[in-house]
């Protein structure tokens, strides 16, 4: 399970003439101390980021004499891509520079400006100097996915220094630079029932893994232990070889040391081996099967439910038996809806276990690890406008895609490449994007340049991740900052208010991110493969919008939208949109996903995703530097009551809070649980219930407080900590 440590500042008359004496870790330490008044020392905290640049950065950034010049060595010395350069000529490039340089940045947390030049700026080969400041880095960004488009270009900078859209890590990160890893924040792939899928995608999580992403492997497929191979009986091992496997390849496979390896694997609740699959995150497991690293999921379907409310026996169904009846692996299959026909069918072999005690199980193991991992695989099929199934999702939950197997040949070659899926990642940070009062121009800037993410990609050591990204160039828009708007507002996270305020917010949002994808496609002439079998296609999906009216139910959130001039759509808005879609296509086949952002909040200084916060005041373990704390944003002595933190919150508002925004959600949002440490198996139980019944689609970890644990800080999710 994973633990949060958080500060309550201790009171102390700290020597405020004595602070500018002090260096810029002592200077942020102050957070943890109240000023000689009782208020909090926060203006410590921007000192400490002044200090920083002072006492560390400045001393350790290579200097040059111009832009030209700095250009012409990073290209030169092959620290730059000169094609993402050769695309403009010299004096928009300088144009654009100064362009950044006019917004006069500064990190406004000690935290933001450590992360940025820890993990992100452009380093000499030997990691000792810095090569970038932070409106390098932005506009290597834009003018890399702009490909050569002025406009873009521009707006991207626009976007991204004051705020509004934050890449994601990996495209961050890596673009404009000539040693990097992908652009793509992580890979979801499907293991079929034979030797030939499973040894491919051993390779596949090398071949990912040293490229930076997150991989997360279908294991619902695989045939059971002691299931028959050529009909020999017990002779399949199953599937907990297979993750050891998998394990073993992520712990070799890292990109250039910069990110470590990461994966994932999904089970089907009534797969045979689900048991063993959870056994091997015990802490008194066999080192055999134990499971150390690798994160575990679970899809659940609503039967599952359905007999534990009954206190039933759950049938668990032979996958090699599923797909010779069925003619389709057992991942493709609706449990719920094919579960009395499959009990009945003598061709399937059964076990069964108790549908409680699962839960329990499930419950137990949240205890010890924070795994598993949840999807409720009926509801997400039911919210899925595609054609085809959702049958699991990734490393932090909030990938819902339809996938397709591969087929292979003897030799390894591929008979037919299926379509597995690749998420493009990048989040907007809410409260920016109400100050600006533009959604529309902002959600747009955002789809354009997540879809060139997907469109610059190309990775053809995997095929089927390459097809699957070429036929749907799906993104995930996500979105931060939620708390530090809501509390600025003097709003409470999980009342009325900012219920209201989450729903209309993310319908806004799916508005104008089907609207921009619908203009990408008339531009270009193309919709994403499979558009005609969609429910964008035959204008079932606006039902919802056109059908009734969306506003806000309360004069406070009323007031927020017409104070920002922001314009909510209404059914005639949806009603043309529809006719546009209808007419023109998507380009996007996924618009919408909520990451759960880590070291992009920090730099952008918000919130995390849209839970609340962790603690008024968070403390990290930054490597050798030990701790670190970090204010929340927009936190004061006057509006601190509004700062509630996750446990405080609960469970329950956290849900409510994710329910409004999922509606309106095309794909995930990764959704943390956090609990005292009093908590027992049972409120675990009814949280996840709780959670199903109110439309959820996936649970990520749980998270439980334990004050004993002060000092300690769980990274989180490697791949989109983004």
């Amino acid at each position: 399970m994973e633990t949060s440590s958080i500060v309550t500042p201790q009171r102390h008359a700290g020597e405020t003439s004595e602070a500018r004496a002090l260096d810029y870790h002592a200077l942020n330490a102050m957070l943890n101390l109240y000023g000689p008044e009782g208020e909090l020392q926060l203006d410590k905290d921007r000192e400490a980021a002044r200090q920083y640049f002072l006492q560390h950065v400045n001393q350790n950034t290579v200097f040059f004499h111009s832009l030209e010049e700095k250009l012409d060595y990073l290209v030169e010395e092959g620290y730059y891509e000169a094609d993402v350069l050769a695309q403009y000529d010299g004096a928009f490039i300088k144009s654009l520079f100064e362009q950044a340089y006019a917004y006069k940045f500064r990190f406004p947390s000690f935290l933001g400006a450590f992360k940025y030049y820890t993990s992100y700026t452009l380093k000499t080969f030997d990691g000792k100097r810095y090569l970038e400041r932070y409106e390098d880095r932005v506009c290597m960004v834009a003018l890399n996915l702009a490909r050569g488009d002025e406009t873009l270009a521009r707006s991207l900078v626009d976007e991204v220094i004051s705020g509004r859209f934050q890449p994601a890590t990996p495209t961050f990160l890596n673009c404009g630079k000539r040693q990097r890893g992908e652009l793509v924040s992580c890979f979801l792939l499907r293991i079929e029932d034979n030797m030939e899928s499973i040894g491919r995608s051993i390779n596949s999580a090398l071949q990912l893994s040293k490229r930076g992403g997150g991989v997360a492997f279908l294991l619902s497929n695989v045939r059971e232990s002691g299931a028959p191979i050529k009909h020999i009986e017990n002779q399949s091992s199953g599937i907990v070889p297979i993750m050891k496997m998998l394990e073993d390849a992520f712990s070799y496979a890292n990109q250039l040391g910069a990110r470590q390896g990461a994966g994932a694997v999904y089970l089907n609740a009534h797969h045979p081996d689900i048991l063993r699959f959870l056994d091997t995150k015990r802490e008194n497991a066999d080192e055999k099967v134990r499971i150390k690293t690798l994160s575990l999921g679970v899809t659940i379907p609503d039967i599952t439910f359905e007999l534990a409310k009954q206190n039933e026996d759950m049938y668990l169904f032979s996958p090699y038996d599923v797909e010779r009846v069925y003619g389709v692996p057992f991942g493709d299959i609706s449990v719920t809806e094919k579960y009395d026909e499959m009990v009945a069918d003598r061709r399937i072999r059964k076990d069964k276990i108790n549908a409680r005690e699962f839960f329990q199980t499930i419950a137990e193991l949240q205890f010890e690890s924070g795994y598993p991992y949840i999807m409720f695989e009926d509801t997400v099929n039911r919210a899925n406008p595609i054609a085809g199934r959702i049958n699991m999702s990734n490393l932090c939950s909030e990938i819902l895609q339809v996938n397709t197997p591969t087929e292979y040949d003897d030799d390894l070659g591929y008979r037919a490449i299926g379509h597995d899926i690749s998420c493009n990642l990048g989040s907007m940070n809410i409260a920016k994007v109400m100050d600006a009062g533009d959604i529309g121009t902002s959600v747009e800037i955002a789809v354009r340049g997540l879809t060139a993410v997907s469109e610059m990609s190309n990775l053809k050591s995997v095929p089927s991740i390459a097809e699957g990204n070429a036929q749907s160039h799906a993104i995930g828009l996500g979105q931060m900052n939620l708390h530090g708007f809501l509390a600025r507002e003097r709003i409470f996270y999980g009342s009325d208010e900012g219920l209201d305020f989450t729903n209309i917010y993310f319908y806004c949002v799916a508005y104008h991110a089907i609207r921009a994808s619908n203009r990408l496609a008339a531009e270009k002439g193309q919709s994403f493969a499979g558009f005609a079998e969609s429910d964008y296609a035959n204008g079932t999906f606006f039902d919802k919008y056109t059908d009734q009216v969306w506003e806000p139910r309360t004069e406070k959130v009323r007031g927020l939208f017409e104070k920002a001039g922001i314009a909510i759509p209404g059914q005639a808005d949806w009603q043309a949109l529809k006719e546009s879609v209808m007419a023109y296509g998507l380009y996007n086949r996924n618009l919408q996903a909520v990451p759960p952002t880590g070291s992009i909040s920090y730099i952008n200084h918000s919130t995390s995703s849209i839970h609340p916060v962790a603690g008024k005041i968070e403390i990290r373990k930054e490597g050798k530097l030990g701790r670190v704390y970090y204010p929340a944003p927009y936190l004061s002595d006057d509006n601190i009551e509004y700062y509630q933190d996750a446990y405080e919150v609960g469970p329950e508002k956290i849900i409510d809070t994710y329910a409004e925004a999922t509606k309106h959600v095309d794909q995930g949002l990764s959704l943390t649980l956090f609990f005292p440490d009093s908590v027992t198996t049972r409120d675990l139980n009814r949280a996840q219930i709780y959670a199903w019944r109110k439309g959820i689609k996936t649970l990520y970890y749980v998270r439980l407080r334990q004050p004993a644990l002060e000092g300690t800080e769980v990274e989180g999710c490697v791949s989109c900590t983004l």
